[in-house]
């Protein structure tokens, strides 16, 4: 049987409103309730130190650290979650095992900022701390060169949804109830994501390791050869390294947060005059079909040249099989769009379009790519007000069906 401990209710937030202290609260129950439910055979113990927490706020988690002498189990079956100063109280906790062993696993929770951020490893969580350490990232948005959640990574593996700084659904505050309100929703999104990964076990979010935000929102991060993606919450791949990793990834706004991530390839040729188009695609898989997306293009289009963008869907659509693209037209373009049609002796030769030379979409989570081609021969030009069709390259078709067979 594995002992899972959950420590540190309360946030890391000084407020003395018994209201707003009772909502900081309310996800204890629910998490215990989803490790129970979620997996059966384990002890779940709830540690409260609401005394403990009205001391000074640098002293409370050297304190709170001694919890360890009041059970006697296995170090190595005990997982610690904590949340926002609970964080470092975990770490604090497997730092004072001494000669009793290391803890097996410690999980951070938006781990807290203030007092902590570019402290030393012995004075905030970090991998020393348990033979794995993982944290996840949701509020390090800085506000007068503080963040509620710490910035720097603390752990083997460190998660930064949505870049880590601002969660999707917590909207910007305008008074002090609102600002409350903002900070409880970002800095608990970590919480609810662990929740999720519990709930949800068909929908694990799968993070990937990346050098800096631009890289990711282009898409070039969606790898998972030698460790490079991992699961975030409770089922984590305990890989540890030297140097720990950070991982990025897009979520919803609510449970169940997946999103499932594309890198778009497209490469236009030949494109003499410089343009700035808006684009939308749309995706047809085995399963269903996406909604329209728009392409944003942050440079004009010139020449030879590859662009590539992150794309990201609610659900699932299955295998790529068909790619719709639109040039959604300024008005002139739309007046010469009807004028050409209108004229039956124009050759359309003078209307703006690009031409396309290659589209690859590679998916995140099953790292499948596809190249699409074409429906028409024409259909390699992209006019504005004008829908064209790509279809899975039959070549790209014949080699994923000969590793399918060559598998099973």
């Amino acid at each position: 049987m594995k002992v899972i401990k959950i420590l540190c209710l309360l946030t890391k937030t000084r407020f003395s409103f018994s209201k707003i202290n009772a909502l900081m609260e309310s996800w204890v129950p629910i998490l215990a309730s989803a490790l129970k439910t979620s997996l059966g055979d384990v002890n779940v113990i709830v540690t409260d130190w609401l005394l403990q927490a009205n001391m000074n706020y640098p002293n409370r988690p050297r304190t709170l650290g001694q919890v360890r002498k009041f059970y006697q189990f296995p170090a190595e079956k005990v997982h610690l979650i904590g949340y926002s100063l609970g964080a470092h109280v975990s770490g604090f906790a497997g730092s004072c095992l001494g000669g009793r062993g290391k803890i097996g696993q410690i999980t951070g929770l938006d781990p807290a900022g203030p007092m902590f951020e570019g402290m030393a490893a012995s004075d905030r969580l970090s991998p020393d701390d348990a033979l794995f350490v993982d944290a996840i990232h949701t509020y390090t948005q800085e506000r007068m060169g503080l963040s509620v959640g710490i910035k720097q990574a603390v752990a083997h593996v460190d998660f930064y949804p949505n870049g880590g700084d601002f969660q999707p659904g917590c909207h910007p505050f305008q008074s002090l109830m609102e600002h409350i309100q903002t900070v409880k929703c970002a800095h608990e999104r970590s919480v609810y994501l662990f929740i999720d990964s519990l709930l949800n076990k068909d929908k694990q979010i799968l993070p990937y390791r990346c050098s800096d935000d631009n890289a990711f929102e282009k898409g070039t991060c969606l790898d998972c050869r030698k460790n490079k993606c991992n699961t975030l919450g409770y089922n984590v791949r305990r890989v540890r390294s030297v140097t720990g990793k950070k991982l990025n990834h897009k979520t919803r706004s609510h449970m169940p947060y997946k999103l499932y991530h594309y890198q778009f390839r497209i490469q236009f040729v030949n494109q003499i005059e410089k343009t700035e188009p808006t684009l939308t695609i749309s995706l047809t898989g085995t399963k269903e079909d996406s909604p329209e997306m728009p392409i944003t293009f942050i440079e004009e289009i010139s020449g030879n040249k590859t662009y590539t963008f992150l794309i990201t869907l609610d659900s699932d659509v299955g295998d790529l099989m068909m790619l719709k693209f639109r040039w959604e037209g300024s008005v002139v373009n739309n007046m010469w769009s009807n004028m050409q049609t209108f004229n039956p002796w124009s050759s359309g030769g003078m209307r703006p379009k690009l031409t396309v030379g290659k589209i690859c979409v590679k998916a995140g989570e099953t790292q499948n790519r596809t190249t699409f081609c074409a429906q028409t021969s024409d259909g390699i030009y992209i006019r504005p007000s004008q829908e064209n069709v790509f279809l899975r390259c039959e070549e790209n078709a014949q080699k994923q069906r000969r590793r399918k067979t060559h598998v099973s």
